[in-house]
């Protein structure tokens, strides 16, 4: 199914800020908005993983922070370890541990990650108790908005909000499409 230029764009660039995974010369970028309590955004993390692998460097990976605050009552915090973690160079780190334990996303449990992957866990749990980075989180949640974003994992691929399905086979045979 190829892309439908009337659906809504990205709001701003990719830039150095964002997280990503691949190179900037990559035909194509696929952008996460993306909730670590959501249990649809754990099954696309599996997929995304494998797309990633599989697609090299044609594909550019990028994820933003879209924490649903009413419904996810962890995802702030969690979203924030990430980006805690990531001023220690362990974001990626960070983010697969939150997705693949997303039932552990407790506020206690967020030291017991940062020590798994080896970050300085006196500054992790500073940069936490501080909140240091929850203006990051809400950066990356308010492009998700003017991008119209309203749930999560929403993508972009190459600018472009994907509306199909997060299944393996579709996201890919979509992604294919843009090379």
């Amino acid at each position: 199914m190829p892309l439908d230029p009337t659906q809504p764009k990205l709001a701003g660039e990719v830039t150095e800020q964002d997280h990503i995974i691949g190179p900037p010369t990559a035909p194509i970028t696929l952008v996460e908005f993306g909730d670590y309590e959501c249990p649809d955004c754990g099954n696309a993390y599996p997929v995304i993983k494998r797309l990633i692998g599989e697609m090299g460097q044609q594909l550019r990976f990028v994820f933003r922070n879209f924490p649903l605050y009413s419904i996810h009552p962890h995802a702030s915090v969690a979203a924030q370890a990430a980006e805690a973690a990531a001023a220690q160079g362990k974001f990626w780190e960070m983010h697969d541990l939150l997705y693949e334990h997303q039932k552990e996303l407790a506020d206690i449990e967020m030291s017991k990650f940062a020590l798994r992957i080896g970050l300085e866990i006196y500054r992790f749990d500073a940069d936490l108790a501080s909140e240091r980075f929850s203006k990051r989180v809400t950066a990356d949640y308010e492009s998700g908005v003017r991008s119209g974003v309203t749930g999560t994992p929403t993508f972009f691929v190459n600018g472009v909000r994907y509306v199909g399905d997060k299944d393996y086979g579709t996201l890919k045979a979509a992604l294919t499409l843009e090379c």
